[in-house]
């Protein structure tokens, strides 16, 4: 697979492919069914599977104060968009000039000219140009103008909603990380620094790598089972987000303690994935109970690994 963050770096030997726009934020099962169907145009057409997406999300330079936080990063999003057969992604710098485009010189100037696209692919919901006033009508139109085949992929639906980012969004705000890995194509993950915190948890005996500078959605408060990846090679974690109360820290914190592992971390960058919510946030009268309590919360997370690997 290879990213493009700039349309001039688009080689004219991938012109002619299959595309689809949009911003495929988490890269859910929706988002897989539809980059089927562009696949099957790529290989009837021979050419590369292409997404375009745009970084930041437009609503971001829009509205911002509307924006909600992102369910992957730019890199995160192109590596799930490669496994599901994607040849090409385009991150296309999201600016003002982009954004006052009409659709009819969005299309000219994006599909078309810099892309000579042959095939595209798009759920019924899908706007572009200034104002959002191209609609999946007006591009089939335009489509057919210029002799570039079109289908419009229905949205996958679980219990009467449709799977979209919102959606998920709001499964991770309420803590359902296992109801949100049955609708991502993978389980859900965030990304951090590893900076120094309080030490507490190496006291009690379960160090802690305290995660900042994380730029995407932070589950809602509580204890997790997940896999923290160093350097690329996972580890199984208990993650503990929100405040410590039984020390009576307010502070909101995201700490990953990985099970067997003894290497200093700070400074370094890990990945977080989230498989299944173990319990609330409580209070304990003393340590020792904590330390009780975290010891359950390492063999829930022991349980969690030997039915995940099932």
């Amino acid at each position: 697979m290879q990213l493009f963050r700039k349309i001039s770096d688009f080689p004219a030997s991938l012109r002619g492919g299959a595309l689809t726009i949009g911003n495929f934020d988490g890269v859910h099962r929706g988002h897989g069914k539809l980059i089927g169907r562009l696949n099957e145009h790529a290989e009837r057409i021979g050419g590369a599977t292409i997404v375009f997406t745009f970084d930041p999300h437009p609503v971001r330079i829009l509205r911002p104060e509307q924006c909600p936080p992102p369910l992957t990063w730019t890199d995160r999003k192109a590596d799930l968009l490669a496994e599901l057969g994607v040849d090409v992604v385009i991150a296309y710098p999201t600016n003002a000039q982009l954004l006052s485009l009409s659709y009819e010189d969005f299309f000219q100037q994006i599909v078309v000219e810099a892309l000579g696209s042959k095939a595209m692919v798009e759920g019924p919901n899908f706007f572009f140009g200034r104002n959002r006033e191209g609609n999946t009508e007006r591009l089939s139109e335009m489509c057919q103008a210029n002799q570039i085949s079109f289908e419009v992929v229905e949205p996958m639906v679980s219990d009467g909603q449709l799977f979209s980012s919102s959606r998920i969004r709001d499964m991770i705000r309420h803590g359902d990380v296992a109801e949100s890995a049955s609708h991502l194509t993978h389980p859900y993950r965030i990304r951090g620094m590893v900076t120094h915190g309080s030490a507490r948890g190496a006291e009690i005996g379960f160090p802690t790598a305290n995660l900042d500078a994380i730029d995407t959605l932070i589950p809602a408060a509580g204890v997790y089972a997940g896999r923290a990846y160093v350097s690329g090679r996972p580890h199984w974690a208990a993650i503990n987000i929100g405040p410590n109360p039984t020390f009576k820290e307010k502070q909101f914190k995201v700490e990953v303690h990985l099970l067997d592992f003894d290497e200093s971390l700070y400074g370094k960058a890990i990945e977080v994935d989230f498989v299944s919510r173990l319990r609330d946030i409580q209070t304990f009268a003393s340590a020792t109970e904590l330390v009780a309590q975290l010891n359950k919360d390492v063999a829930s997370t022991r349980n969690v690994a030997r039915h995940f690997a099932g």
